[in-house]
């Protein structure tokens, strides 16, 4: 195998921006995967160029030229991005695959401008895709691994990846870390609902932050567990193990059922700065809140009352809310937000809409069987722009009506100050000044009446909303043209539009994307491992 030049991207951001909090934060966002994908490839030989993509740089200037093989990892939000990269590299002799979530939740789309479509991702994977590296056109390979990796490379070993993500911030400089995949929850909406979970290399965990105690004076890790510290006593024990305590700042995302207050003083004494629970919903999830068959007030006074117990223990606290699943009805659901709100100023809420990300989860299926799918443009489908599923109990005006004014709540002076006066820290103090004034908190207001004013005055608008046209508003192609900038034009044919029914189709139909495995490899006789063609490996 001749030696290749590889490009490896990570899409952070979906187009360039002037954003305050993306240049203060969006590097802090890049994944772990795209490093380990450059530094499997580097293991294997390869030349490598890895770019993480924040929306501060300048593509057209950055991207390598003279690449043999592209690997892009993207979020469902850049996949109109990815595309026309795609496009572009292909027009220069290069073969190009794509991985991340939009690869796992569209691969029927994705087929379509890629030579590979990466599901599970181990190093064998990344070896099958560089010994073979053939163009597969005009439908892509789908590759999967059965199963997560079992281990992925240290800190250590893409470091010199790490380095190039952390020179892009000017202040706050974390570092990823992932100690388990999957999730032991099965929550009907998450893409990790059907993953397995496992608990990664405690070994590897604690050289990795010995390793990092020797670049820097106090570390700061943000664990991209889906949720951290299932197993709190072994995975703390790790850490405790590993580094004196306090001497690295930790960041986490976990569920509210783990955060007892022992817990909590344990994590206390490991600076444990950022925990990101959780909530959902006031009426289901009762088992990840660890409330049980509370609903409703009662749900919303128990959360209160255990979030501002773990805001006395940790610094800052993010709660995250699942905005229009099918349980709310009414303004009840809108109402017991805000005066968790009230009840909680110290947390910061976060308002996701409820979105159905192709394959991403069984439930998907139920929305496309029961016709609630809008096709929206991917570029907007990142929970805060567009929800792509029709309320089963409200109209589109109401629904963000009643959204827009539970942000307007969350967001008025007078929260932005209570959120300020009870922190304690004064550098998260300003953090979520900084989130409530610009874009992440008030300028989703704006942002909403002005879809309710179009919902309401524009029939082509709300003709789409209510898919009785598939005709994309000029508001949200006007957007996306700005945004792609210089990419529009390499934007391949059709590229604007999916099929939100996809997922359901090749379930009725059969034609579920073949994922090749090692099942679906063999040696020719020069010793090169040959990718079957689709049509002679059976689907799985």
């Amino acid at each position: 195998m001749h030696r290749l030049h590889v490009g490896v991207i990570d899409l952070v951001a979906k187009a360039p921006t002037k954003s305050l909090w993306a240049r203060i934060m969006n590097a802090n966002f890049a994944s772990v995967m795209p490093q380990a994908v450059s530094a499997w490839c580097e293991a294997e030989g390869h030349k490598v160029t890895y770019i993480c993509y924040t929306g501060f740089e300048d593509l057209t200037e950055d991207l390598p030229s003279d690449v043999d093989l592209v690997f892009i990892a993207a979020f469902s939000q850049a996949a109109q991005l990815a595309y026309a990269l795609s496009n572009l590299f292909r027009s220069k002799g290069a073969v190009t695959a794509i991985g991340g979530p939009h690869a796992r939740c569209y691969p029927q789309d994705a087929q379509k401008y890629f030579d590979y479509v990466l599901g599970f991702t181990d190093k064998e994977i990344i070896r099958d895709v560089l010994q073979d590296c053939e163009q597969h056109r005009p439908t892509g390979v789908c590759l999967a691994a059965e199963r997560q990796p079992p281990t992925l490379p240290s800190v250590r070993e893409r470091w010199k990846y790490l380095e190039h993500c952390l020179e892009k911030t000017p202040m706050i400089q974390n570092v990823p870390m992932i100690s388990s995949i999957g999730c032991p929850y099965t929550c009907s909406f998450c893409i990790d609902s059907t993953v397995p979970y496992q608990q990664l290399s405690f070994d590897t965990l604690k050289d990795d932050l010995r390793f990092l105690l020797t670049k820097f004076d106090r570390p700061k890790v943000a664990w991209h567990d889906p949720n951290f510290g299932i197993r709190f006593d072994e995975c703390l024990g790790a850490i405790e193990e590993a580094v004196p305590q306090g001497s690295i700042d930790f960041f986490a995302e976990t569920s509210l059922a783990l955060l007892s207050e022992p817990h909590l003083q344990r994590l206390q004494r490991n600076s444990f700065q950022v925990i990101m629970p959780g909530i959902e919903s006031w009426y289901d999830m009762g088992n990840k809140s660890k409330t049980g068959k509370k609903d409703g007030i009662e749900k919303v006074k128990h959360i209160s009352e255990h979030i501002n117990m773990i805001l006395s223990y940790i610094p800052y606290l993010q709660a995250n809310f699942v905005v229009g699943l099918d349980t709310d009805e009414g303004t009840e659901p809108f109402e017991l937000t805000k005066h968790f709100v009230d009840l909680t100023p110290g947390a910061y809420p976060a308002y996701s809409l409820l979105s159905a990300f192709g394959q991403a989860a069984p439930l998907n299926l139920e929305y496309q069987k029961d016709d609630r799918m809008v096709a929206f443009p991917f570029h907007f489908l990142n929970t805060q722009h567009a929800m792509n599923i029709i309320p089963k109990n409200y109209s589109w005006p109401e629904f963000f009506g009643l959204l827009s004014d539970v942000t307007q709540h969350t967001f008025t002076n007078r929260a932005i100050f209570h959120r300020y006066r009870v922190m304690k820290p004064l550098g998260w103090r300003w953090m979520n000044v900084l989130r409530g004034m610009t874009n992440q908190g008030r300028g989703r207001v704006k942002y909403y009446n002005k879809i309710k004013g179009f919902l309401e005055t524009d029939k082509k608008f709300r003709a789409f909303y209510e898919q009785e046209t598939n005709e994309i508003p000029e508001y949200f192609v006007d957007w996306l043209r700005r945004d792609l900038g210089p990419f529009w034009d390499w934007l391949p044919e059709g590229a604007l539009y999916h099929d939100p029914h996809a997922y359901l189709k090749s379930q009725q139909n059969g034609s579920q994307p073949v994922a090749v495995t090692r099942a679906g490899t063999e040696s020719s006789s020069d010793g090169k491992l040959r990718i079957k063609r689709p049509e002679q490996v059976q689907s799985v």
